[in-house]
């Protein structure tokens, strides 16, 4: 067994606080205009409704703009038209985007944070496996024969890399995680505990009244800067490729067939499943618990509501809901009726009752 020279670990415990800065600092670094206090001091992020002294803040939804008066955050981003009314304590910092900024200040502050490198005892690196500088391997993790990895990758404990896997520069896989033989996984990819990539799509033959084992002899590919979420599975083709697309983002379990293909900067919330061979566009919206029937094509820029299920094909720029899909307005109608169709039934049974009498 090769085991690298190993390399100092940083230690994994952040500094506090994690940033201090003023308002002033804040709009320098945002573009935004301060009202109130701009020397006053930051050091951390909290929702509006729960911040104290030293927390920035933000309000992107007017549902939230009531809480400017009883929040005690100390700064708060809000939008360039912003009109609190009444009374209020917290510093204003005028942008253009809160939620956007926030977001972005947050991957900043994120950035600033000291991140492991070097080797943990006990690992099993096979012979010939290069670890570049910079990277991170936990403890108890399995990097089989012929892995190639790039520059500055987290392994974080206990994952099993297969052999001949490949994963990209500034790649995150989290504890926990399995990527079977020969996948490859992108650069500045996120992909969370309990994931498995590269099981066997669920393919069986009918003889005999038995089913008999397809052997999946393909792989799966997942491009640049994904993120999967926590326990997805992303099976295998059964022969070419599983793709996950350039900028997709997949929630916790979700499941993902063999030989589907998916395309760039897609989003899809919890419990949504992909049956096999379906081939899904660019730009598209997907809720939680959705379903997609296999070997259908969806396009791209679609919405789907929570819940839905899709059986067929589906163009662009549609807005679908239900079970089976519909446009939304449709859907909208329809749980009118169906809300109605009580007192419907109960008019109609009462009609009836009066022509029996007087007949």
């Amino acid at each position: 067994m090769y085991i690298p020279k190993k390399i100092p670990i940083f230690a994994k415990k952040y500094p506090e606080p994690i940033m201090e800065i003023t308002p002033k600092g804040l709009a320098a670094l945002t573009g935004g205009i301060v009202e109130g206090d701009e020397n006053a001091r930051i050091t951390g992020f909290a929702k509006i409704e729960e911040a104290g002294e030293g927390d920035l803040s933000f309000i992107a939804n007017p549902k939230y703009e009531h809480f400017i008066h009883t929040t005690k955050a100390t700064a708060v981003l809000v939008g360039k038209d912003f009109n609190p009314g009444g009374e209020y304590k917290a510093t204003l910092i005028r942008v253009s985007d809160p939620y956007a900024t926030l977001a972005d200040l947050m991957r900043y502050v994120d950035s600033l944070k000291p991140q492991p490198e070097g080797i943990e005892q006990p690992v099993f690196i096979a012979e010939g496996v290069e670890i570049p500088e910079k990277a991170y391997i936990g403890a108890f993790s399995y990097i089989g024969k012929g892995v190639r990895l790039g520059k500055n990758v987290k392994i974080y404990p206990q994952v099993y890399l297969g052999e001949g896997v490949q994963v990209g520069d500034d790649t995150i896989i989290r504890s926990g995680v399995k990527i079977y033989e020969g996948c490859r996984i992108g650069n500045r990819c996120i992909i969370h505990s309990g994931c498995i990539i590269g099981a066997d799509g669920f393919g069986f033959a009918p003889e005999d009244g038995k089913y008999k084992k397809i052997p999946q002899t393909g792989i799966v590919v997942i491009e640049d800067d994904v993120e999967i979420g926590a326990n997805t599975t992303v099976d295998r083709a059964t022969f070419g490729q599983t793709v996950v697309g350039e900028g997709t983002k997949l929630d916790n379990l979700i499941q993902v067939a063999h030989n589907v293909t998916i395309g760039k900067n897609n989003v899809f919330a919890s419990q949504t499943g992909i049956a096999g061979s379906t081939h899904i566009g660019d730009g598209n919206m997907v809720g939680g618990q959705c379903g997609f029937a296999g070997h259908i094509t969806v396009g791209d820029f679609n919405e789907f509501g929570a819940q839905s299920g899709i059986p067929k094909n589906v163009g662009n720029h549609k807005r679908l809901m239900g079970y089976p899909a519909v446009d939304y307005m449709q859907f909208a109608k329809s749980q009118v009726y169906i809300k109605n169709l009580g007192q419907l039934y109960s008019e109609l049974k009462n009609n009836r009752n009066n022509e029996t009498t007087h007949s």
